[in-house]
């Protein structure tokens, strides 16, 4: 069974999903460059409908990494909807993440088809890729990080949440222009990661919503593959956030950073290679 078999293809694309979906590099770009480079064309795997297992799938990861945080979370926003005010931090939390999340779903929904069909064009996807890893660089030469999660503003947890909306472009990452935005804000780079998966969890919510009524035009020949799908990424997905919620507490974002530049490089290499 080589790579140019669908259900090792769709293998692949669920690890690289959800390696890449909370890895600061990109899930799009990588999505869209690997069946380019190999030159995949299997347009079930390269559809908006296979998105759906594949978000899906990063969407039980990170439910199931941060569980508990969630069930807090939700008791929180209980607590608000009946005492009609915010008292603890977990009720802060949750509003804030209600309100950050609001900006990257306006955007989602009125840019949907724009950003699907002129954005995946590798050249284009080059540029952020290079843009965010420098601005990840510089966040990491320049932040004082010594806020904790307790001490986030609603003016902080906004800038964060319209960052999260430019990640609607391929090559910009969720988490890398979410953790990077806290960063230079003054969080400590775990608390600055916790709000990104947090903060993370209802866009991915919504994108796997927003294309869910597209699932009902599968053939049933097709449900192996996405069932494939889904679980590497959600397998694979916390696996992911576990590691860098421990590698960044000592580590910082430049690893990340140089592997984008030389993603980014070998794409412009190859669109010239190629002609």
């Amino acid at each position: 069974m080589g790579l140019s078999s669908p259900p090792l293809q769709a293998l692949f694309l669920g690890l690289l999903q959800g390696l890449t979906e909370f890895l600061p590099v990109s899930s799009q770009a990588h999505l869209i460059l690997i069946p380019w480079f190999f030159q995949w064309n299997n347009p079930l795997l390269d559809s908006l409908i296979f998105d759906v297992a594949l978000h899906a799938g990063t969407l039980l990861a990170i439910l199931w990494y941060f569980w508990r945080d969630w069930i807090e979370l939700a008791g929180g926003f209980f607590r608000i909807i009946k005492q009609g005010a915010v008292y603890q931090f977990q009720e802060k939390l949750i509003l804030y993440i209600i309100l950050a999340t609001i900006p990257a779903g306006i955007l989602g929904v009125l840019l949907e088809k724009t950003i699907t069909t002129s954005f995946r064009n590798p050249a284009l996807i080059a540029l952020p890729l290079v843009a965010v890893s420098f601005l990840m660089i510089f966040a990491e030469s320049r932040s004082r990080p010594y806020h904790s999660l307790e001490n986030l503003t609603l003016k902080d947890a906004m800038l964060i949440g319209f960052a999260q909306a430019l990640a609607l472009l391929p090559g910009v990452s969720r988490s890398g222009i979410t953790i990077t935005t806290g960063l230079l804000r003054g969080y400590q780079r775990e608390a600055a990661t916790r709000f990104s998966f947090l903060l993370s969890t209802p866009a991915i919510a919504g994108a796997a919503l927003l294309q869910f009524r597209h699932l009902f035009s599968i053939e049933e020949t097709d449900w192996l593959l996405f069932a494939i799908g889904f679980a590497s990424s959600g397998i694979v997905g916390y696996l992911a956030i576990a590691f860098l919620m421990h590698y960044l507490r000592r580590h910082t974002l430049n690893v990340f950073a140089g592997y984008r530049l030389a993603v980014a490089a070998l794409v412009i290499f190859w669109i010239f290679w190629k002609g």
